[in-house]
Order: structure tokens, then sequence, then C-alpha cells
């Protein structure tokens, strides 16, 4: 039961080779599920002699909640004869416990778990297909990357389009991060480098002393500092502060920095962007525009660490 036009569920199917090529690949993002109703959906794929493994499952999209029940997988051998392949679990009548579903995985690569915080995993009883439960997974709070710059709603024509630019920079932080592993979070070049997950909170430090900054015509107060300076000047006290801190640690506090960004502008119109502080060297609007910079900065920072981990064999 998707709850707009962007939310979808789909079938995955992807076919594998021994050296972890794609042999195929379909997701059913050219034909989404939005029907609020049971239907049977079915994806084929070829398996050529060169193929080696075979994974599929369910993929949501968005808020709603969506559900999956009885999964089958059919092979033909070479009499035309379709053999139906044993899946633990394919009916989902093993409940859910503590939000994981049993003897499946999440994610689309076996060695990596992902597990998307907007989603909750649990066992319907109402809603199954048949058995004695189907699979539900419900998306709530999920906000979608927009690539449309531009005036939105709640806002001034300005300001919203600051914004819009302002999410797709951190959205695209997030997805360079989301998966990666402590070992990887945590890795630094030498002593006076900072890590991925230090450059992160750094990101937030910056934009919260912009909000206080232009939003309140001050510096950081004694608990501010006492909160932020590490994080605001990195270096060795950085690198000491930010260790062994997952992901979602890093992440969560920039996601609550961006609500207070967000909650702060509303009330504001287009005419405070033009607004000078700093004994006029800087308008607000240019203060905004650099926190933008600065995370677009550090985002290619994180790309260049990310291709130093992959080099260096860091997983």
């Amino acid at each position: 039961m998707p709850e707009s036009e962007k939310s979808w569920a789909g079938i995955w199917v992807r076919v594998q080779k021994k050296e972890k090529k794609i042999a195929y690949f379909d997701n059913m993002r050219d034909r989404k599920i939005r029907l609020n109703k049971w239907r049977t959906y079915m994806v084929e794929a070829e398996i050529d002699p060169s193929s080696d493994k075979i994974y599929f499952g369910g993929v949501c999209i968005g808020n709603g909640k969506f559900y999956f029940d009885n999964f089958e997988v059919l092979v033909e051998n070479a009499q035309g004869e379709y053999q139906k392949i044993f899946i633990p679990n394919a009916s989902f009548d093993n409940k859910v416990t503590s939000n994981a579903i049993p003897q499946w995985f999440e994610g689309t690569k076996e060695e990596k778990k992902v597990r998307v915080k907007e989603y909750t995993i649990s066992s319907s009883e109402t809603e199954k297909r048949q058995g004695k439960y189907a699979l539900l997974i419900e998306g709530k709070g999920i906000r979608f990357t927009n690539y449309l710059i531009g005036s939105i709603k709640g806002y001034a024509p300005q300001i919203g389009t600051l914004i819009t630019m302002l999410n797709n920079l951190s959205s695209r932080v997030a997805s360079a991060v989301k998966n990666l592993s402590q070992k990887q979070i945590d890795w630094q070049e030498d002593e006076r480098s900072n890590s991925i997950g230090a450059l992160i909170i750094h990101l937030a430090a910056t934009e919260a002393y912009y909000q206080v900054a232009t939003f309140e015509n001050r510096e950081f107060n004694k608990e501010e500092l006492l909160k932020w300076t590490a994080a605001s000047s990195l270096g060795a006290k950085g690198s000491k502060t930010f260790k062994g801190k997952s992901i979602g640690y890093y992440l969560n506090i920039c996601d609550e920095v961006r609500q207070k960004t967000l909650e702060k502008f509303k009330p504001l119109n287009d005419n405070w962007l033009a607004k000078t502080w700093n004994d006029g060297e800087m308008n607000n609007h240019f203060a905004w525009f650099h926190v933008m910079e600065h995370q677009a900065n550090h985002l290619g920072q994180i790309y260049m660490i990310k291709k130093k981990l992959k080099q260096l064999g860091i997983e």
C-alpha cells in the first residue's frame, strides 16, 4: 500500500558469474507495483553455464506498507520441465523477531547487510496471502532525493531553492557512506589526516555554527563550544574523539542539525538572505552557500578516501 506516486514495490533477481560479474539483473523498476491487493508477479532470467549464483528478493521504495508472501524459484531443466528449488521460510511463516526476517538476508550482497532505519519489519497475520503470516515492511519518514532545484512548499522561493540544494548534497553524502564498515569509517592515512567519520561530524558542526551565526547573530556559547569544538577543528583532537562510532551515529547527528535548519528557515522571507553580518563582509545567502560548498568539498574528500580504501583492500 504505497503512500505516494513515488512509492513502489517489486521483485528483484540477479544472476552472477563466478568472477562476480552480473549476467542478468531485474528489479521491476520499469513495471513498478503499486496495487493495494494481492497479485502474483514473475521475473524470468536466462542462466548460462558460466553463471554461479542467483540472488533474489523483494524491493520496496518510499513510504507505505509493503507485503510479500510465498516466494518460489523454478528452474527449467534440459527436458523443458520446471523444477521447484527449496527456499527456507519462503512464505514467511517463521515469525519476524527483533525486526529481522528469519532465514533471509537484508541487502543485495551476501557480504554486506544493509539496514535502512526508516523501515520496520514485522509479520502480518491479517494481510497474508496464504499460510500463517505475510512479511510486512513499512516505510515511514522517507524523503526522496530531489534533483529539481527550485522553490518548495512552506518556504520563500529563494530559501526553498537553497534548501533543495542543501538536501541534495546531504543525501549524496549519506549515500556515499551508508554501507561503510567500522574499519572504513575510522581509517586515517596518517595521524594528521581525518577519518570519514570525523569529516561527517565536521559537516554537522559547520552547519550548527552557521545556524547560530545567521539565525541568532552570535557565536557558539560555552555549551555549544563544548559540544562542537572537536568536530569543528578536527585534527588530532577530532581523530581521538571520533572513533568506534557507527555511520548511523554520525548521520543521525547530521539529520538532527538539518531538521533545526529547516525549522529556522520556515518563518523567514527572501529579504533575510540579503541581510549582512560580520561587519557587512558577508550576507546570509553567502553564508549558506558556503555551507553547501563546504559539504561538496568534503564529499570529494570522502570519495578520495573510499578510492584509497579500495586500493588498500580495507573492508
